[in-house]
């Protein structure tokens, strides 16, 4: 009989830690889930972002130059198709109250160019009646600059192509690294390896800096409105910045969400992987949803945008074959 209470006893002294931890292991994996949700949900809006930045642009090719890298870019198409498929993926669609609280937790979208990239933040300004104005817009465009200790200047791309200031001559060379190196004596634009460590480490760090200051910006002004957490840069491994600035697309951040006992704080990219694939858009035709390649020319209401046709199908979205 005691081996039977002390059984009892224990099991009832067990309990409450058994309780506990399954009540822990359940809220992990909720926010788990949670977290995996609206990671699918910010890579999906800044995909459909990164589809539409050189969608319906005019790619002329500047004069001189054919880089395919060199296009003219959708900012305000990009920047309505991040909010609406971000909009999608938390359910807030026709909610104009959660699209702004959504909003608030999204400190920067960065627009990664040929030859600069933009920054769409929050900016504070008063109006002429004297109003304090606070609202989204887009940075003016910052160039990748670099310049050595003997006064040479070089505004990088994302290829070979550089405009170079040759301080001791006091000229102007513009051209592929290989091409104008021989019409300069800058130092950088003789070693190959050195101009290509140079001119990444410098558009990442162009970035990086205007980021931190807009973020440090944005934390000012959404204090004042009794918000407590603060924005920060996130820790982007280099293979990530490598990727971003291989090809123009959109960099991300959405943070600051409660999920369980912490802040939700991630980052997308969106570019390369999307923009040497023909997008795949979602459509209604009629009372039919249909999915066709962008390149076919149908004027049907455009709803998504998708990264394959697999990705449509799975929205139930029907293919829609290319005319003859």
């Amino acid at each position: 009989m005691r081996w039977i209470e002390w059984a009892i006893v224990g099991a009832l002294l067990f309990l409450p830690f058994a309780t506990i931890n399954r009540i822990e292991t359940d809220a992990l994996r909720r926010t788990l889930l949670t977290e995996l949700r609206y990671d699918a949900a910010l890579d999906a809006a800044v995909d459909d972002a990164a589809s539409q930045l050189i969608g319906n642009a005019s790619q002329q090719r500047e004069a001189q130059y054919g880089s395919d890298k060199r296009i003219a870019l959708n900012k305000e198409d990009a920047v309505v198709a991040f909010y609406r498929t971000l909009d999608a993926g938390f359910g807030v669609t026709g909610d104009p109250v959660a699209q702004g609280t959504l909003q608030r937790y999204i400190p920067a979208i960065v627009i990664v160019g040929y030859d600069g990239f933009y920054v769409y933040s929050e900016q504070e300004w008063t109006g002429t009646d004297g109003k304090v104005i606070m609202k989204p817009v887009w940075g003016a465009k910052k160039p990748y600059a670099y310049s050595d200790v003997a006064g040479n200047s070089l505004s990088f791309t994302l290829d070979q192509e550089v405009l170079a200031y040759d301080a001791a001559s006091g000229s102007w060379q513009e051209g592929l690294r290989q091409d104008i190196r021989q019409k300069t004596s800058i130092p950088l634009l003789q070693d190959a390896e050195q101009f290509e460590r140079t001119r990444r480490s410098t558009i990442v760090g162009a970035i990086q800096d205007e980021l931190a200051y807009r973020i440090n910006q944005y934390n000012e002004t959404v204090s004042r409105d009794g918000f407590s957490y603060v924005f920060t840069l996130p820790l982007i491994p280099e293979e990530d910045w490598s990727n971003s600035i291989d090809d123009v697309g959109v960099l991300a951040f959405l943070q600051g969400i409660p999920i369980g006992a912490r802040q939700y704080n991630s980052y997308a990219l969106g570019g390369s992987r999307v923009l040497k694939q023909e997008a795949i858009i979602g459509a209604r035709k009629g009372e039919i949803k249909v999915y066709y390649r962008s390149s076919c020319g149908y004027g049907y209401p455009r709803e998504e945008v998708f990264v394959s046709e697999q990705a449509a199908a799975r929205k139930g979205y029907m293919p829609l074959p290319c005319s003859p």
